[in-house]
Formats: C-alpha cells, structure tokens, sequence
C-alpha cells in the first residue's frame, strides 16, 4: 500500500483572523519568549467580549468570595 502524501502548507498562506485582530502575528523567538504584533491587553479585552468563561458562569460580577 502507499501512502497519500499531504500538501505542506503554504507558508506565505495567514490564516483568518476576526476584523478586531486583523494583523495580529504570534511568534516564539530562540530564547522561548512569545512575541507578538498587538499588545497583550487589547487581546484579552477581546477574549473577555467574546469567549465565555466556563468557570465564571453562574457568578455575579459584584459579588467577591474570599
């Protein structure tokens, strides 16, 4: 039997992005450190609008417990 061989990836290809984080670009560099094009706090601005956090379901935000 032979194998199907599967199509790299085009690398020049990006891939899709929301319009909020058009441009957005991700790396690790040699030292193991995550750069990346947009600023860390305008992306978790947009995961707190847009994803729901399972563990704070059923929570109010006013309440605190310690």
């Amino acid at each position: 039997m032979s194998k199907k061989k599967v199509p790299a990836p085009n690398p020049a290809e990006k891939p899709r992005v929301h319009k909020e984080l058009e441009g957005f670009d991700i790396r690790i560099n040699s030292f193991g450190e995550i750069t990346s094009s947009i600023d860390i706090e305008k992306i978790n601005q947009f995961l707190n609008k847009h994803v729901d956090d399972k563990k704070l379901r059923g929570r109010d935000e006013n309440s605190e417990t310690e």
